[in-house]
Formats: structure tokens, C-alpha cells, sequence
């Protein structure tokens, strides 16, 4: 499991954000696949963040949420992206992939409940939006 995959999409998002805004101010390799770094953070801020792209949970961050603890952080992921941008533009080209495809499939079931209703004569369609209604109202009170 790589660097990417053992953050949660909060931390790959906004570490992404952090690339984008180039908010790793210096790295180096010490050592191969291990980089150390110092990244930009809110409020002024600066971390230091230590990675290893081999074993990703040795990797390191001084901010409070990574601190102590085995996880992978924002800032982690902004060093790993600018270290590796094709990463970071393969990563944007699936998502950007995925949300196409939500945007068709959404934009194909539309058309299906819109020819299903424009189907249905006046009555069977007064008598769907009424079960529809009441069944919005039973679930209002369920919750």
C-alpha cells in the first residue's frame, strides 16, 4: 500500500490543495525513498515532515493531527504530490474521469424517470405523487 492509499481522502484532497498552492517550501532525499521536507501550513505554520514511499506508516509529521500517531497527513501527501506530480495529475484525471461519468449516469436516469412520468396518463401520475408525498411524510416522522 503506497503513501496515497494509506491516507484518507480528507488528507489526499487537501494535501492535493497544499501541492496545488505550492505550500512545500523545501525537500531533499537523504536517502532513496525516504524525503524530508518542510511544508507551509495554516496560520503561518511550518512542519516538518518525514516520508518513506516504501513503508508509508514510518512516515512522519510534526502537526497536530499526524503527531505520535501512525497516519498519513496533508502534509505528507503535498511533499509526496511534488515530489512525484504525475501522481497528482493521474489522481486528478481519474477523479475528474469518475465525476464525468456520475454527471452521465445522473443525466441518463433523469431521462428515464422523465419519459417513465411523461408515460403515465393524469391520474396515474396524481396517484404516484401522491404515494411519493406520503411516503416523504412517513419518513419525516420516522427520523
Amino acid at each position: 500500500m503506497g503513501l496515497v492509499e494509506a491516507a484518507s481522502g480528507n488528507s489526499v484532497w487537501r494535501g492535493m490543495d497544499y501541492y496545488e498552492n505550492k505550500k512545500v517550501v523545501s525537500w531533499s532525499s537523504p536517502e532513496t525513498n525516504i524525503y524530508e521536507g518542510k511544508v507551509s501550513g495554516n496560520e503561518g505554520n511550518t512542519y516538518t515532515v518525514h516520508i518513506d514511499t516504501v513503508h508509508p506508516k514510518k512516515s512522519t509529521c510534526n502537526c497536530a493531527f499526524a503527531n505520535g500517531r501512525r497516519v498519513v497527513c496533508k502534509h505528507m501527501i503535498a511533499l509526496y504530490f511534488t515530489i512525484n506530480p504525475k501522481v497528482a495529475d493521474k489522481l486528478l484525471r481519474e477523479a475528474e474521469a469518475l465525476e464525468a461519468e456520475e454527471k452521465e449516469r445522473r443525466q441518463q436516469y433523469y431521462e428515464e424517470m422523465k419519459s417513465y412520468v411523461r408515460s403515465l396518463s393524469k391520474e396515474e401520475l396524481q396517484e404516484r405523487l401522491l404515494d411519493a408525498l406520503m411516503e416523504l411524510e412517513e419518513r419525516r416522522h420516522y427520523w
